[in-house]
């Protein structure tokens, strides 16, 4: 549905990524907003999905966040509705934030869908990760600047804003313009009339939420358990003395940590989970045996992998490694022969079972692609097709 018309990503990615703000026209010539301001109107009303109105009525600010069940109480003055994570709900969306699959998809986010009226925006402001913004229909005019010290101030307790900036680019946007803007650029948007944005997130994780991931993980999985040993310890003069030699011996035990493989594992689960189950009831997941999926493969049914989901794994490069893969921190095995099918399958929107591409092993129960569907089918990750009746 959607392809670059005028954007080069090997050339973006060599002058543009985390170096400076751009422009990009016509990104897509021809762009078809995934979905309109109604839709995104009822995906505020969700609760299980994260939206805000942030509005401006002379001389206050408000933020409201959703779900969002009088809009026309939250929607004063000039407006802004934004929602996060479009693309785990609306198939369309998801097609548009894979573009930008140029980039690994540990570092994707989310995309971020606003809808705005004459005047509105969120005000001058940094963020901490990068971001392209798409415009879709309607018009906003963009200034950006470059990376610098600002100062930052609230006129909305849920509001971070920056005070003027001098801007390096000051460009109105139209249908199918793409802005990029690296993380600690100041930027300002306003829509010069309705109009919808798309906009591209990226993960910037700090220490911190690395440290407290593995942590979390270590304790859920019993790991890292080695104890600390001194059995060269000598008299002590000064028993409130930390020794270097100590503190080296806390920095080896941890450095083991994370030079252990079980750390490579638990990177590829840590950015597979999207929270894209989160606030949803297991009890709604698909529930199919493997004699259905296998009767599934019988009917040559199609499976469609569902918006959002994006697969993480270990880069391998020996044909006769197995697979591990990770999605929404769930792991999930392919035996050597099948890694390069299994590979395919999972960059395919959709996939259906071809004997020719397989080893021609008979189908049964006991078939790895039956457990495998079976696996990401009650997971909720790949659904098989709903026929349409004429």
């Amino acid at each position: 549905m959607y392809v670059f018309d005028n954007f080069d990503p090997e050339i973006f990615l060599d002058y543009h990524w985390q170096k400076r703000p751009a422009v990009f026209r016509r990104t897509f010539a021809k762009f078809v907003d995934p979905l309109d301001e109604h839709e995104l109107a009822g995906l505020a009303q969700d609760p299980r999905i994260d939206s805000r109105v942030v509005s401006y009525t002379s001389p206050n600010w408000q933020v409201e966040h959703g779900p969002i069940n009088d809009f026309e109480q939250a929607c004063q003055g000039r407006w802004s509705l934004l929602v996060q994570s479009v693309d785990q709900h609306i198939s369309d969306a998801d097609a548009l934030i894979r573009m930008f699959n140029f980039i690994p998809y540990w570092r994707l986010d989310d995309l971020m869908v606003s809808f705005s009226n004459e005047g509105a925006g969120v005000g001058p402001h940094l963020d901490q990760y990068d971001v392209f913004i798409i415009q879709g229909k309607g018009s906003r005019r963009w200034k950006a600047g470059e990376k610098g010290e600002y100062s930052t101030y609230r006129p909305h307790a849920d509001l971070t804003q920056i005070t003027e900036f001098e801007p390096t680019i000051d460009e109105v946007l139209l249908p199918g313009d793409m802005i990029y803007i690296p993380a600690g650029c100041p930027h300002n948007g306003v829509a010069l009339e309705d109009c919808m944005n798309y906009s591209v997130g990226f993960r910037a994780p700090t220490q911190q939420d690395l440290l407290s991931s593995l942590a979390d993980y270590s304790i859920d999985l019993g790991l890292f358990k080695k104890r600390y040993q001194d059995e060269n310890l000598t008299p002590r003069r000064d028993p409130s003395e930390l020794a270097p030699s100590e503190i080296n011996s806390f920095r080896t035990m941890l450095h083991e940590v994370i030079d252990s493989p079980k750390f490579d594992r638990w990177l590829s689960c840590h950015f597979s989970d999207t929270q894209l189950n989160q606030g949803y009831d297991p009890q709604h997941n698909p529930d199919y045996s493997l004699e259905e999926i296998l009767t599934l493969f019988d009917q040559h049914t199609v499976f469609e992998r569902q918006p959002g989901i994006r697969p993480i794994y270990l880069a391998k490069h020996d044909p006769a490694q197995s697979l591990e893969i990770f999605i929404e921190g769930q792991a999930y095995f392919a035996p050597a022969k099948h890694v390069t099918e299994v590979r395919k399958m999972l960059k395919m929107p959709s996939w259906q079972y071809n004997i020719e591409g397989d080893d021609a092993t008979p189908l049964s129960v006991n078939h790895f692609w039956v457990h495998l569907l079976c696996e990401l089918v009650n997971a909720g990750a790949w659904l098989p097709q709903e026929k349409t009746e004429f």
